[in-house]
C-alpha cells in the first residue's frame, strides 16, 4: 500500500471531526469487503457500483461528507493524499503537478465545499457517474452540460482547476 496514502489517513484518523463522521457510515465491514474486491485486478463492474452506491449514500450524509471535506481542507491530511494519488501518475508529470497545484489552491477546495453541499448538483453528478459506468456516453455528456449551465458552483469549481492545467493534462493521451 502507498506510504503516502497511509500517512494521510492514519493524520486523518486522528481528527476528530474525521472519526465522528466516519462513525455514522452504514457498514465498515462493508467498505473493507468492496476495497479488498477492488484491489484484484479483474474485479466486475458490480463491485465498483457498490462502492459507488456506498459513496453517494455517505455524501448525502452531512456528517460524512464534512468528514470527507475535512480531508482535503486540512494541509497535514491533503498533502499525502495528494501525493498518494499523484504517485501512480509518475509517467505523466504534467497530469500530476496540475493536480496537485490544484489540491493546493484554496479557492478550488472552495468550490469543491459548494458543489459538494448542494443536493441537487451532487445529484446530477450521481447520474452523470452512473451513466459513465453504464458507459452511455451521451448520458454523461448531456449530465455534464447540464452541470455547466445550471449550476454556477460547478462552472467555478471548473474554471478553478482549469487554471491549474488539469483540464488540458487530463485530454493529453498517455
Amino acid at each position: 500500500m502507498n506510504r503516502n496514502l497511509v500517512k494521510g489517513l492514519q493524520l486523518a484518523w486522528e481528527l476528530p471531526e474525521f472519526r465522528d463522521g466516519v462513525r455514522h457510515l452504514i457498514d465498515l465491514d462493508e467498505v473493507a469487503v468492496l476495497l479488498a474486491a477492488l484491489s484484484v485486478p479483474d474485479h466486475d463492474h458490480e463491485v465498483e457500483r457498490g462502492l459507488l452506491s456506498l459513496l453517494r449514500s455517505g455524501l448525502d450524509t452531512v456528517e460524512i461528507r464534512e468528514a470527507v471535506l475535512l480531508l482535503l481542507e486540512q494541509d497535514e491530511v491533503r498533502r499525502p493524499l495528494v501525493a498518494a494519488m499523484v504517485e501512480p501518475l509518475a509517467d505523466r508529470p504534467g497530469q500530476a503537478a496540475a493536480i496537485a497545484a490544484a489540491a493546493e489552491d484554496p479557492a478550488v477546495r472552495r468550490e469543491v465545499r459548494a458543489v459538494l453541499d448542494s443536493a441537487k448538483v451532487r445529484e446530477l453528478i450521481w447520474q452523470a457517474v452512473d451513466n459513465q459506468v453504464s458507459d452511455d456516453r451521451v448520458g454523461l455528456i448531456r449530465r455534464a452540460a447540464v452541470l455547466f449551465v445550471r449550476h454556477r458552483s460547478v462552472r467555478r469549481l471548473v474554471w478553478a482547476v482549469r487554471r491549474h492545467g488539469v483540464l488540458r493534462e487530463l485530454r493529453r493521451k498517455p
